[in-house]
């Protein structure tokens, strides 16, 4: 070799030799401060028995479902049951759990949380929902309309509350019941009461007070049923059945009692008798016949009468004054005559009235004759 030679493969020797010197010295490289690269153990990093694509390890394992005991079908049916279907006038189950200025948020289990007004969180009239409602309270809720464009049903107490009321009326009703409410409001036509919620009607025909009508408002008036239709929104009510009722119960037909004359029509005169009114029939004042009640009757008068009906379910109660002539047309000539003999004349009206019963006359039918 020739000196040339030799020269130049000295000179790569150092070249290479400073070259590797600097690639130990780069922290950028894989040698730097960690040895050669022959040295790392990069084996003690690899997991062993990694599949290869053909291995049939490296495929997504099948399940057996079929044998598993739940099939697609059971799983489905358990979808299904909280796959609500709602629909107006559906009574379902929810949540309370916000409370807003104009209504209140429930949840019922529907995607989207359902919207309760205000109006319709109670059939009576609130300050506020809080006075009816608290949050986190469970109740049953009426769905009134379908879901809107955002998917949120509108739902309503009241609407429960209305049913419910109707219902309750309308047993009462069939119990022949008395109850006992507030006047809230009067009218031309009467007064203005609430029977569990609903608005219910005295008419003035059917008020037995003497206390101006204007004056009953705050009064809780004993009632009775005379009207309960829920399709037409018609509750009537009357007081005067009701004092009826209770008046009957201590007074019996061929009895005496003492009234005053409260008013006064072609057909007759309406007597007051312990707070309820009584009708004595024109055809009742006298055994001589009567052109007008005026002519003989004026109102105030005090006077006696016998009792000879009474009608609980119609509330009427039927005097007579002709039954207690000592002699037909004293009522006309002698009014006063009647009134000092009418409990003796009662007393042998009554003992007539049970001959007849005996002959198997109708003692009420002999009465009216």
């Amino acid at each position: 070799m020739s000196a040339n030679s030799q020269g130049t493969s000295q000179e790569l020797s150092e070249k290479e030799s400073n070259n590797n010197q600097e690639i130990k010295n780069d922290p950028n490289t894989v040698e730097a401060e960690a040895g050669p690269i022959d040295s790392l153990d990069i084996e003690e990093d690899i997991p062993e028995n990694i599949p290869t694509a053909d291995d049939p390890r490296s495929r997504v394992k099948k399940y057996d479902f079929e044998g598993a005991g739940f099939t697609v079908e059971d799983f489905a049916s358990l979808l299904s049951k909280y796959d609500y279907n709602f629909k107006p006038g559906d009574i379902v189950k929810g949540t309370v759990f916000a409370l807003e200025s104009k209504g209140a948020m429930i949840d019922i289990g529907a995607k989207t949380a359902a919207f309760m007004p205000m109006q319709e969180v109670s059939i009576n009239r609130v300050e506020g929902l809080s006075d009816v409602l608290q949050p986190s309270e469970k109740r049953e809720f009426f769905i009134m309309t379908e879901e809107n464009e955002d998917g949120q049903l509108a739902l309503s107490i009241r609407r429960i509350e209305y049913q419910r009321a109707w219902e309750r009326v309308r047993q009462l009703q069939k119990e022949d019941a008395t109850i006992y409410s507030e006047v809230f409001a009067t009218n031309r036509g009467g007064a203005l009461v609430r029977v569990e919620g609903l608005r219910g009607f005295i008419p003035g025909s059917h008020i037995s007070t003497r206390k101006p009508k204007e004056e009953l408002v705050a009064d809780f008036l004993p009632l009775k049923f005379l009207e309960v239709d829920e399709e037409r929104n018609r509750l009537v009510l009357s007081h005067r059945r009701a004092l009826v009722e209770r008046k009957m119960n201590r007074l019996e037909v061929g009895e005496v009692v003492v009234g005053a004359v409260r008013g006064i029509k072609p057909y007759g005169a309406f007597i007051d008798i312990g707070g309820v009114s009584g009708l004595l029939h024109i055809s009742e004042i006298s055994h001589e016949h009567i052109e007008t009640p005026h002519s003989v009757l004026n109102v105030n008068d005090q006077m006696k009468v016998m009792i000879i009906d009474l009608d609980a379910e119609r509330g009427r109660i039927s005097l007579s004054t002709k039954a207690l002539e000592p002699e037909p047309g004293d009522m006309l000539t002698d009014p006063q005559k009647v009134f000092d003999n009418a409990e003796e004349m009662a007393a042998k009206y009554k003992q007539m009235l049970l001959e007849q019963a005996e002959e198997g006359e109708d003692p009420i039918a002999v009465m009216t004759i």
